[in-house]
């Protein structure tokens, strides 16, 4: 079972802080190990190496932690801008 997840907002060049380009999350558990994952164009979570490799200096995308609410908000927003829900 997870102890702690902690959510990022993504901001790249094509994106802002205003309008993230997507969003992952690190889930730590309680043995010591952790979990990144990024939530896809395909609406799921999936493993993913994009945080490691900001952490090691890769600078293509700004990972900015954001809350759980505005996680779920973000997820929802992803998931309109992904699908064309609500647009025309």
């Amino acid at each position: 079972m997870a102890d702690n997840v902690t959510y990022y907002a993504v901001v790249n060049e094509l994106s802002s802080r205003e309008q993230p380009g997507g969003l992952f999350r690190r889930t730590y558990f309680g043995t010591g190990g952790k979990c990144d994952e990024a939530f896809t164009t395909d609406l799921v979570w999936e493993r993913s190496a994009s945080l490691v490799s900001a952490e090691r200096g890769d600078l293509l995308n700004e990972f900015v932690e954001i809350s759980e609410v505005e996680a779920n908000q973000l997820m929802e927003e992803l998931r309109a801008r992904w699908t064309g829900a609500g647009s025309g």
